[in-house]
């Protein structure tokens, strides 16, 4: 008999005769039919939380009247919820309850999201427009339709035996590289899923890993040996080490590493990496030459204070994620800062622990923080997207300043009205 029964039909009553007992038993449909039976409470609207009431179309950087570069979409945490948490469940009535003349109230159900981000890191985008993000606490990767934000999985023990996933990788073929630093090896997946290879050769603690899908390259951040290993893509076998490695985490010297997290190339086959402890951005070419570096430690523009995520955009600007000051910054190749956004926060566009990024082939760019388990993503604006919408208000004060003028007034000396100039420059290359 369940604890509630007992609650309900013995607490506080002393023991009954026979007859006395099954009269009580008789008399109890006859009763039990006069109750009307109460429905539950209709459960109360649910409130929206802040941030499903804000407008996220006027959430931009930088702010008017400046042209827009960057723009807030969406966010990304949990499975997407079923919409039945109002609903509620019956009881199974037992025969003692009734005879007793009723049966407990009905159960509310509250139906929960099965599954949702702990400490998402490493990211990346196929053809289909699926956002894949690697969560090495939870043991899977997650695979969201960013439309309509339903969700599909690989998950450890089920489609793979995954250790500590870091780094995702995506080639034009969908084939996913995953990098497992609790295993020492990158696995490889075909894009229905299935695995159908792996890579370890040299590697101790691969972290951040990058496609240069001209060249057939795969860069593989290796925290343990300060070194970016490249393996090739195909054949999975090991070309050369960029860097310096055995050295416990204390070189400086341009070309060298100190704890490197992650790696992005560019259209040119140029390679970036994050040089985490060291605080700055090193480049080389394909053939893994240093070219240049750029960042010192600090908490004021062009400094860093570990620098994680980096992803180069659709005009070669290089972004770095920070994983201290918990903000984006935007670079020219030559390592002048020409924006920034973020601050330590839960709100669109803040971060706390900010720690991956990417930019896939529609200027959408994706962020990952550890501490909330959130993805949030944003729209790039490109240099032509600017120029385009810099003309467009250019042309439409000429036609507002054109109305204002008076009818027949062709007097040249006459004084014009009074124009806003902030946006008078065309925005250029951010």
């Amino acid at each position: 008999m369940s604890k509630y029964r007992h609650n309900w039909m013995f607490r506080g009553m002393r023991p009954v005769a026979p007859v006395a007992l099954m009269a009580v038993l008789l008399a109890g449909p006859l009763y039990g039919d006069k109750k009307k039976k109460e429905n539950p409470p209709p459960a109360a609207p649910q409130e929206k939380s802040v941030l499903e009431q804000l407008d996220y179309s006027m959430i931009v950087w930088p702010q008017p009247p400046a042209i827009a570069r960057v723009k807030y979409l969406n966010f990304f945490s949990t499975q997407k919820a079923e919409p039945a948490q109002q609903t509620t469940v019956k009881k199974k009535i037992s025969f003692m309850e009734k005879m007793a003349g009723g049966a407990p109230p009905p159960v509310a159900a509250t139906v929960k999201p099965r599954f949702a981000l702990f400490a998402p890191y490493g990211m990346a985008v196929d053809s289909k427009n699926r956002l894949y993000v690697a969560d090495g606490q939870v043991g899977a990767v997650f695979i969201w339709d960013t439309e309509t934000k339903d969700l599909d999985m690989i998950k450890n023990g089920v489609h793979a035996s995954f250790g500590l996933i870091v780094g995702l990788a995506i080639d034009d073929n969908d084939r996913l590289f995953v990098s497992d630093s609790g295993a020492h090896r990158v696995l490889v997946f075909n894009a229905q899923h299935k695995q159908e290879g792996s890579i370890s050769q040299g590697m101790a603690d691969p972290g951040g890993i990058a496609l240069d899908k001209e060249n057939r390259f795969l860069y593989v951040a290796d925290t343990a040996w300060d070194q970016v290993l490249v393996y090739d893509a195909d054949k999975f076998t090991l070309l050369r080490r960029i860097g310096t490695g055995g050295k416990n985490h204390i070189l400086t010297e341009p070309g060298d590493f100190s704890k490197p997290t992650n790696v992005a190339v560019d259209d040119d086959g140029n390679l970036y990496v994050s040089d985490t402890l060291n605080n700055r951005i090193e480049i080389f070419d394909a053939d893994g030459n240093f070219i240049r570096a750029f960042g010192k430690a600090g908490d004021g523009p062009e400094h860093f204070a570990r620098p994680k995520g980096i992803a180069i955009d659709a005009d070669g600007h290089i972004w770095v994620a920070d994983g201290v000051q918990d903000r984006l910054q935007c670079f020219n190749r030559e390592g002048k800062l020409l924006m920034y956004l973020g601050a330590h926060g839960m709100l669109p566009g803040q971060f706390r622990a900010l720690a991956g990024l990417t930019i896939d082939k529609n200027n959408r760019i994706f962020t990952s923080e550890q501490f909330p388990g959130r993805v949030q993503m944003f729209r790039y604006v490109t240099n032509s997207e600017a120029l385009a919408e810099w003309e467009r208000q250019q042309a439409a004060e000429k036609k507002d300043s054109e109305k204002q003028q008076p009818a027949g007034n062709t007097n040249e000396t006459s004084p014009a009205p009074a124009r806003d100039t902030t946006n008078s420059k065309p925005p250029g290359s951010l």
